[in-house]
């Protein structure tokens, strides 16, 4: 889910630039900040970045630059002239020019032009931070062909290395059989169907052939809908959980040291899944 996106243009002397960036998060939380000229405009910008962005811990900046002298101040000469008139016939005596000093901070002297901001001025406003999400999610379209080129690696390899548990498989179970075997012969008196039978259950106990089923359905499981689902990636969080419940349990049962190998590395390759995982969409 990281990413980075930016566009700018000018509307009537003004330049808006507009910067979106995004880090993992389980959810969309965003943090905007925008000049106040466009503080109005805030709900509307933040439901842009929401329905195109999804999840992700965001970052929107919006900067504007006045590329052009402007003159905000507004002097109202016929009502300071009309001022000054009362002035002088209040006092007759004095400068005009301190009548004019007194005449500029009565009310309404000077003021400031409004600006409001235009509706044309929105739709540019609009379009930019558009361009910065599209811009935003060219990024991540990038990004995310590496990642699933690592994800697919990854899954690969715990194929690999499940495929390469069974040699040792039988040679496991036949040691056992043969410990047992040379057990009951050091011993008298022995019940030998009740030791077969408990031999048998001890066998049973470190059979793995389900969780060989299970994990390799899950890898396949994992593929398909890495390959053919949009906005997949809680789901595949979930699916990398059930992967590493059965590389745990096919480690408890491994009894063999070679086994136990394989399982530290498909362990290895399952870390790097959880943790590319938790950059997909």
């Amino acid at each position: 889910m990281t990413g980075f996106g930016r566009a700018e243009d000018v509307f009537e002397g003004k330049k808006i630039t507009v910067d979106v960036k995004s880090l993992n998060s389980k959810s969309f939380d965003l943090n905007i900040k925008i000049p106040l000229r466009y503080k109005e405009k805030e709900f509307e910008i933040r439901k842009i970045l929401n329905d195109r962005i999804i999840r992700g811990k965001v970052d929107c900046y919006i900067n504007l630059e006045n590329l052009e002298e402007t003159n905000d101040v507004k002097i109202n000469k016929n009502l300071i002239d009309s001022y000054i008139n009362e002035l002088r016939n209040i006092a007759s005596d004095g400068p005009d020019f301190e009548y004019l000093k007194m005449a500029v901070r009565l009310p309404d002297a000077i003021t400031s032009r409004p600006d409001e901001l235009t509706e044309g001025e929105w739709e540019s406003l609009a379009k930019i931070v558009n361009a910065a999400v599209d811009r935003f999610e060219e990024f991540r379209k990038t990004e995310g062909k590496t990642l699933q080129e690592e994800l697919e690696k990854n899954i690969q390899n715990i194929d690999k290395y499940l495929s390469e548990v069974i040699p040792f498989e039988e040679v496991r179970i036949q040691s056992v059989k043969e410990r047992y075997q040379k057990s009951l012969k050091e011993f008298e008196n022995v019940d030998e169907t009740r030791f077969y039978q408990e031999m048998a259950y001890f066998t049973e106990k470190l059979d793995i052939s389900e969780e060989k089923v299970r994990l390799s359905q899950h890898l396949k499981y994992y593929k398909e809908v890495m390959d053919n689902e949009d906005f997949n990636g809680k789901k595949l969080g979930f699916i990398s959980q059930e992967i590493g419940r059965e590389i745990n349990t096919l480690g408890s049962k491994a009894n063999h040291a070679e086994i136990q190998k394989l399982v530290v590395m498909m362990k290895d390759d399952l870390e790097k899944i959880k943790e590319q995982t938790l950059n997909v969409l």
